[in-house]
């Protein structure tokens, strides 16, 4: 799970860096309305919303904010409709990339999807190309010095974790996506704060890379998450700490 841990790892500093609460925000409310609409605006009878709503709460987003969002996911006020797309191709040195998208012009977006791979060294697929290669994991992050190793592995595995496993930057938890909200909930209660918490799609096998490949892969990776309607991007690349750390500078 390497290529999912490094690649979040290197979102969350970005995303410090640049300050881009105005555009996770946007992403959050598309989540939201979409997880209503399929789902019900039910948190407690809708997991994806119960998730979405989480997430939101965990990047300070008002609660009118979030309740508003539901409501038109809901149709109980006016919004966009939007249609969920998951994109497959390949990026430099093989590496497989799956992007999700919310959008309420299909064209626009794959024609701009298409033109990020074509740009970065990567190309499109058809449906199918790599979806194989990843499953739905929940996943939850835990810095360093947080918690007692012994403590944080007894607190998770026992609510239903699969795994805990230690990363360059502190811990990963890894849960089946049913088992998630339970997982973070133990760990609330026993007071360990999480860093990232996400059900997503993670590989089963990475493809290691470097030097130029590298670059281009996180460029690649990088445009597709800045994207307005992109919500979210998995890849099985997996890339050196040192060249993570120089590349993400």
């Amino acid at each position: 799970m390497s290529g999912h841990s490094k690649w979040s790892t290197i979102k969350r500093k970005k995303g410090a860096k640049d300050a881009q609460r105005g555009k996770l925000f946007s992403k959050l409310v598309k989540e939201i309305m979409v997880a209503a609409k399929m789902g019900g605006g039910d948190p407690a009878a809708n997991t994806r919303l119960r998730t979405a709503i989480t997430t939101a709460r965990g990047n300070s987003m008002p609660a009118d904010t979030i309740d508003r969002a539901i409501k038109k996911g809901t149709g109980e006020l006016e919004g966009t409709t939007y249609e969920e797309i998951t994109y497959e191709g390949y990026g430099p040195g093989g590496v497989a990339i799956l992007a999700t998208a919310l959008t309420d012009n299909r064209n626009r977006t794959v024609a701009d999807v298409r033109r990020i791979f074509d740009r970065n060294g990567g190309s499109i697929g058809t449906a199918g190309c790599v979806g194989w290669m990843f499953r739905k994991r929940g996943v939850i992050s835990i810095a360093a010095g947080v918690a007692d190793e012994e403590k944080l592995m007894e607190v998770a595995l026992e609510a239903g974790a699969e795994d805990v496993a230690e990363t360059d930057d502190g811990f990963e938890i890894s849960t089946a996506p049913e088992d998630f909200d339970a997982v973070s909930d133990a760990l609330a209660r026993a007071g360990i704060a999480t860093d990232n918490a996400e059900v997503a799609m993670t590989p089963d096998n990475t493809v290691n890379v470097t030097g130029k490949e590298a670059e281009q892969v996180l460029r690649l990776l990088d445009m597709l998450d800045d994207h307005d309607d992109i919500q979210s991007v998995a890849s099985n690349a997996d890339i050196p700490p040192e060249e993570m750390e120089r590349l993400s500078a």
